[in-house]
């Protein structure tokens, strides 16, 4: 076996394969926090070119732009085009993400959609309250909806940033609830915020959307046509007076979330190889469309477009909204207004109280059935850096404000997100101070997680590595000829090296579209377990992945001491099998279709396979270990800690 040191120096953390394998949520994530540096940078640009040249920058943004086509055109300032054109895409991947969740996260669990909703609807519901007590009786309360709605990109990118050792689930927590409160502002935006509504325009609008549904349920996959009924319907909801924003947010909802299925991928596969056997125009376009058809519509549409709004849409938005002209008089007029203290002080304590308090309350009266997935600490710092609206309330004050209370309303977004993220800071600063076992539950909870592991560890059944009462288990689906499972094989020695109670299960998933030597790999497996020998020839086959012939492996049953006719005669009448079968009907539950694929505890999980990634998912999984242990014994049976 190699030693630890080997098999780290064997292994980079920075493969393109480590980085391709980071699943759709990490990226969401990541590509979040990292758009919310140029969002940063674009507000500050917004704010020192609106003090520079005032009259400049308001006359960039009121510049005419029209679309004419004979006597049919659309007439609008850049401001406009930005805010209701441009922003579109962004609350399409707001939609893109809440239907994730729904589809494939831990909101298909339907009992679970009821914690963002309530925890989403009380973060908003307070925050107006206390908007409205500061501004009842004035004309400014028809401004309300500018203190509800959490920016999702500043908020996770400034949690990364104040929370840097909070777990990533407490980022996931955060999603959840933001992505309710992105679709409820966007509803509210359309219903309260819209000038006069053109019924038969708003009608020819919701028929194209109908057509949309109608051509997806004929399994039309051209995003062509997708696109042309979005801008028809766009255009109509431009014309009818409702915030064609609306109409992203809807194609984002109606975009199907679901795994690459492994029968798409063999069948990818199998158009790529007759086309390498004979390259023609017709075999490349089917290669690209079985590619392509093998994700899902979620999948390609967050690929294309998220980077877009993060890294350019967005930050536009707040180059063309973010700026205001600071003076000291101005600054202490604002902080005696009540518009900006109302949505000051409606982000900066309303939406803590307003979640903090729903998460409580629905805790209470689910009986505790339906709580947090983490601890109430994390539950606070997520309440507090919530309090961070930008996109939406700005988008909302342009639509409810104009002149100087527009500008009032804007000081008070901007001082909000500056107040809540010293408060979160505040939070987990304290929180690292408690004593260890105290700060993991406080961060963690004890709320159980989804499992994502449809079939359970058999101690008697399964391949097994490790103490069979681990607090932490590790779920490998693999395939010996696969050269990334022969990578991570370095990683998880080294992770059963430095950690005595981890618990190692393999399980295979022999991809023999693409590797025609994985199944007699696998049947080879098989029958040296059939003498008591899985692991020493499971070893084998991956030092030794680019020989794996019948004469190879035969050839190292000799190696490990086998009785090499024993072998042979089980390897030629399949005797593994079954076996085998019965592993790919288990990932195929899972909704495994490449490998490696890991699950820690029943969770998978996802991103790259360095030593560091796994080796936080595993230091996560005792932690929580260590909490369930102290209410109730571990299952060692099903391979994940009780609780």
């Amino acid at each position: 076996m190699t030693e630890p040191s080997a098999a780290a120096s064997q292994f980079s953390p920075r493969t393109a394969w480590a980085r391709r394998l980071e699943t759709p949520l990490r990226q969401f994530v990541r590509t979040e926090t990292g758009g919310a540096a140029v969002l940063l940078a674009a507000t500050l640009a917004a704010l020192a070119w609106a003090n520079i040249n005032p009259s400049g920058y308001d006359a960039t943004w009121r510049t005419e732009f029209s679309i004419r086509l004979g006597s049919y055109g659309l007439d609008a300032d850049l401001r406009e085009w930005v805010n209701s054109g441009l922003m579109a895409f962004f609350f399409l991947v707001a939609g893109l993400e809440a239907r994730r969740e729904f589809d494939m996260g831990e909101l298909r669990v339907r009992l679970r959609l009821a914690l963002p909703l309530v925890v989403g609807l009380g973060g908003m519901i307070v925050p107006i309250g206390i908007y409205l007590a500061l501004n009842a009786g004035r004309a400014s309360a028809s401004g309300w909806g500018t203190a509800m709605s959490t920016d999702t990109a500043f908020a996770l990118g400034l949690l990364a940033l104040v929370g840097r050792n909070a777990p990533d689930r407490i980022g996931t927590y955060l999603l959840t609830f933001a992505i309710v409160d992105d679709v409820a502002g966007i509803v509210i935006i359309a219903l309260a915020y819209s000038g006069h509504v053109d019924l038969t325009a708003l009608a020819i609008g919701l028929a194209f959307i109908g057509l949309v549904l109608v051509i997806r349920g004929r399994g039309v996959h051209s995003g062509l046509v997708y696109l042309l009924l979005g801008l028809a319907a766009w255009t109509a909801f431009f014309k009818s007076g409702v915030d064609p924003v609306l109409v992203g947010l809807i194609m984002g909802l109606l975009a199907l979330a679901y795994p690459a299925a492994r029968t798409d991928l063999e069948r990818a596969s199998t158009s790529f190889r007759l086309f390498r056997e004979q390259p023609t125009p017709d075999l490349a376009r089917e290669a690209q469309e079985s590619v392509r058809t093998a994700m899902s519509p979620n999948d390609r549409l967050q690929q294309i477009f998220h980077p877009w709004t993060s890294y350019l849409i967005v930050p536009l938005f707040a180059l063309a909204n973010a700026g205001i002209t600071i003076s000291g008089a101005f600054l202490a007029r604002a902080f005696t207004s009540a518009i900006t203290l109302g949505i000051l002080l409606g982000y900066v304590l309303g939406k803590p109280a307003g979640t903090v308090g729903a998460a409580w309350l629905l805790t209470k009266v689910s009986r505790g059935r339906i709580r947090p997935p983490v601890g109430w600490a994390a539950v606070t710092g997520v309440g507090t850096i919530a309090g961070i609206g930008f996109i939406v309330s700005l988008l909302i004050a342009s639509l409810a404000f104009r002149g100087t209370e527009l500008a009032e309303a804007k000081v008070g977004i901007l001082s909000a997100a500056v107040g809540a993220s010293a408060l979160t800071w505040l939070v987990f600063r304290l929180t690292a101070m408690l004593p260890n076992r105290l700060r993991l539950r406080a961060l963690l909870g004890t709320a159980d997680s989804v499992i994502d592991l449809a079939v359970p560890v058999d101690q008697k059944r399964d391949h097994v590595r490790g103490p069979d009462r681990a607090p932490v288990t590790l779920v490998e689906y693999g395939d010996f000829e696969c050269p990334y499972c022969g990578e991570a094989e370095a990683v998880i020695r080294e992770l059963l090296a430095d950690y005595g109670d981890l618990r190692y299960v393999w399980r295979h998933l022999p991809l023999s579209d693409v590797h025609p030597h994985a199944r007699i790999a696998a049947e080879a497996a098989e029958a040296a377990a059939r003498q008591g020998k899985f692991w020493p020839m499971h070893d084998q086959l991956l030092d030794h992945q680019g020989e794996l012939t019948a004469k190879d492996v035969i050839g190292y049953a000799r190696d490990i001491g086998l009785n090499a006719e024993q072998f042979a005669r089980d390897l030629r009448t399949h005797a593994g099998e079954a076996r085998i079968s019965e592993d790919i009907d288990s990932a195929d539950l899972s909704g495994v279709s490449g490998t490696p694929t890991f699950f820690v505890n029943g969770k998978r999980h996802h991103g790259a396979y360095d030593i560091g990634a796994l080796a936080d998912a595993v230091r996560s999984a005792r932690a929580r270990a260590l909490i369930g242990a102290s209410r109730q014994p571990a299952g060692p049976d099903r391979g994940e800690p009780a609780g």
